[in-house]
């Protein structure tokens, strides 16, 4: 008899109370572990960064400080860890129903009216790992704002989509640790320490990036991809959405948001019953993904882009040592396009949102979507 079985027996509890109230004890520990944290991040905010370097020299000798300085390292490692941990925990049970979260798929459209949908194609932008909320950085949505302009009457730009998140609420909602990211989220904009809004930003997007080993794991990735796939389904209904109204959706990613939407294709087209496309820029992604009910992939990359050309190296199943591996038979199958624009980074003053790169990343995008949008023509911006 297992440990949580046992303990149903002795309470008269049922499996699923016994493994509810393991989840309880096991998100109580790490809620104590964020709130260590933050109790240390608020003393550094509140007397400063440098004071409190000032302070350590005057009381600690050179190789205590050094110590020192490794404890937070080697605390560093851990949370991140923790964070992943956690991640999991909060899948497994958002999984099991414990946690309130989406309907089941017979029920996502039942609230849709049956008139048809007026849109063809449904675009469904996939932020990268930048990404902390709904909204989108002002680069970013103005790149979106643009995209948006020139896609045709008949298909719908979907965004605002947390991608790093299966929870039906943002993390600054979350019940268990809203507090430690709006904390984070405000030590991030406004602590006037550079090295303060360093550290809160690697902590936000290391939490993002753990997100996107998950959807690569082929033990852990197929339940939050199935999550997030709900995710986004439920958001295409409230749209307008119907999966008997001949439309399709097209998933456009950006950087980690390229793996999440390779991810979640196939469950996409399972659950909306629609054939599903992809369309990837400065794509960081594993390929290990079922990719061959796909419709078809675009993936676009920047010349001069080492993130994305990294993600081709870090992931061993687009090497073309690996012939049977599901990346390399869609590329075998003409099932992937590939765009390169000359100059273009992963982000920055030459990434795909500033000024010099946004629309030739948009004329490729609109071009991945015939014959269902117009290209813009090139004036303007």
């Amino acid at each position: 008899m297992t440990g949580v079985t046992a303990a149903a027996a002795r309470d008269g509890a049922g499996p699923h109370q016994a493994a509810a109230r393991h989840q309880l004890l096991l998100q109580r520990f790490n809620l104590r572990l964020l709130a260590l944290v933050l109790l240390v991040g608020l003393g550094i905010n509140l007397i400063g960064f440098g004071h409190v370097l000032l302070a350590l020299r005057r009381v600690l000798s050179a190789a205590d400080l050094s110590l020192l300085l490794h404890l937070i390292g080697v605390s560093l490692l851990i949370l991140i860890p923790a964070s992943g941990i956690y991640s999991l925990i909060t899948e497994f049970a958002f999984w099991e129903g414990w946690l309130e979260g989406l309907p089941q798929p017979e029920q996502l459209f039942a609230t849709v009216e049956s008139t048809g949908a007026r849109h063809r194609c449904y675009v469904v932008y996939l932020d990268g790992i930048h990404q902390l909320e709904r909204d989108h950085p002002p680069r970013v949505s103005a790149f979106l704002e643009l995209l948006e302009q020139h896609l045709e009457n008949q298909a719908l730009l979907v965004r605002g989509l947390e991608t790093y998140t299966v929870m039906p609420v943002a993390l600054a909602e979350d019940a268990g640790s809203a507090w430690f990211w709006r904390r984070l989220f405000a030590l991030q904009e406004q602590h006037p320490n550079g090295l303060m809004r360093l550290l809160a930003a690697v902590l936000v997007q290391a939490n993002n990036v753990i997100k996107v080993g998950i959807s690569s794991d082929r033990r852990y990735g197929p339940i939050m991809n199935y999550e997030l796939a709900l995710k986004i389904t439920l958001r295409l209904a409230e749209v307008g959405f119907r999966p008997d109204a001949g439309c399709r959706v097209v998933l456009v990613g950006y950087s980690g948001g390229a793996e999440m939407a390779m991810g979640v294709a196939d469950y996409l087209r399972r659950i909306t019953r629609s054939p599903v496309s992809i369309v990837s820029f400065c794509g960081v992604f594993s390929g290990n993904q079922v990719l061959e009910q796909v419709a078809s992939i675009t993936t676009i990359v920047g010349s001069q882009d080492p993130v994305a050309a990294f993600g081709r190296i870090a992931y061993p199943g687009r090497s073309p040592l690996l012939p049977l591996s599901n990346w390399n038979q869609a590329l075998r199958k003409g099932g992937v396009q590939r765009r390169e624009i000359s100059g273009m980074n992963h982000n920055g003053a030459s990434g795909p949102f500033s000024e010099t790169f946004r629309l030739p990343v948009i004329t490729a995008i609109l071009a991945a979507l015939q014959p269902a949008v117009a290209a813009p023509e090139q004036t303007g911006y």
